[in-house]
């Protein structure tokens, strides 16, 4: 049986790495976005540009074409220092919302696959598949109420099959440049020693892997008949910004002084990818260094 697969948020960055991967692949593909800079013109392929927010035209997709499969990518994921209530948790829960609502209707077996974030733990924590979740911001918050409630639907209706995939930090070229790893990129190539300074000073730590290996989790969770209820991809280890920074200087040939001196002390969450390693068989074979390379050379570039 060839499997309609949808996935929204599709001209992001995740979706447009996932798509590469599933083009050999005997299913069929309906992608949602806003909008598409280029169409991969494929019978099995088929584009729908509307915002997700449009309830109407949601519901009347999922009327027109039985899925067997989603993997939920859309929602207003914030950048560097951004908290919107509205943004990043009204108009995704209720967007998410529907999605799932409108989808168990099409297809009450259907495989729901959610993206959640690592944003639902505490900071200086290493945790697993089972740890406790906590929300330190709205997008952390909509995405713990998300999993709330596909657990309310799974205790009612006992054949919906959801997985939900908590991501850590990962990056590419198709990394949008509102996000930090682009921004701290164009600073260096444009010399902005006073936001540079102010990153260094932040000390940021985080669990970073390149998106590449990233969207093969994803393309294995879809296609994987295991039960999973819960699965963490990250690189399993910490990595500063500012070890980044040097890298690409020294890479690059960059000289520019910057003031390494007085940083903050740098905490951040670790994800075990141990589960995901196993049930997987999922390998990382690429870096955040070799992402920061890349899309250092496509951001130069265009400027």
């Amino acid at each position: 049986m060839i499997n309609n697969i949808l996935i929204t948020g599709a001209n992001g960055q995740d979706g447009k790495i996932i798509l590469k991967k599933l083009l050999k692949k005997r299913i069929n593909l309906f992608l949602i976005s806003k909008k598409f800079e280029n169409k991969i013109q494929k019978k099995n392929i088929k584009y729908f540009e509307f915002n997700l927010n449009k309830k109407k035209k949601l519901e009347k997709f999922f009327k027109n074409y039985k899925i067997d499969i989603i993997l939920h990518l859309a929602s207003n994921n914030p950048g560097y220092r951004q908290n919107n209530f509205k943004k990043h948790y009204l108009e995704n829960i209720n967007i998410s919302k529907n999605i799932i609502n409108f989808s168990i209707k099409n297809n009450n077996k259907i495989k729901f696959i959610s993206c959640s974030s690592s944003r639902v733990f505490k900071k200086k924590n290493i945790v697993n598949e089972n740890s406790k979740l906590f929300a330190s911001d709205f997008y952390g918050k909509f995405r713990i109420d998300i999993y709330n409630y596909l657990n309310q639907i799974k205790k009612v209706n006992k054949k919906f099959n959801f997985i939900n995939v908590i991501l850590f930090n990962h990056d590419s070229i198709y990394r949008n440049e509102r996000f930090l790893l682009p921004r701290i990129i164009s600073a260096i190539i444009k010399k902005d020693k006073k936001f540079l300074n102010e990153i260094i000073k932040e000390n940021i730590s985080m669990d970073y892997s390149h998106a590449d290996d990233i969207c093969n989790g994803l393309v294995k969770i879809i296609f994987n008949k295991n039960k999973i209820k819960n699965i963490i991809l990250s690189s399993g280890k910490k990595t500063y910004i500012n070890d980044l920074i040097k890298f690409l200087f020294k890479k690059n040939n960059i000289n520019m002084k910057l003031n390494y001196k007085n940083v903050k002390k740098s905490h951040c969450v670790i994800g075990k990818n141990k589960f995901a390693k196993k049930i997987l068989n999922w390998k990382l074979r690429k870096d955040i260094y070799i992402a920061a390379q890349e899309m250092f050379k496509i951001i130069n570039k265009n400027n």
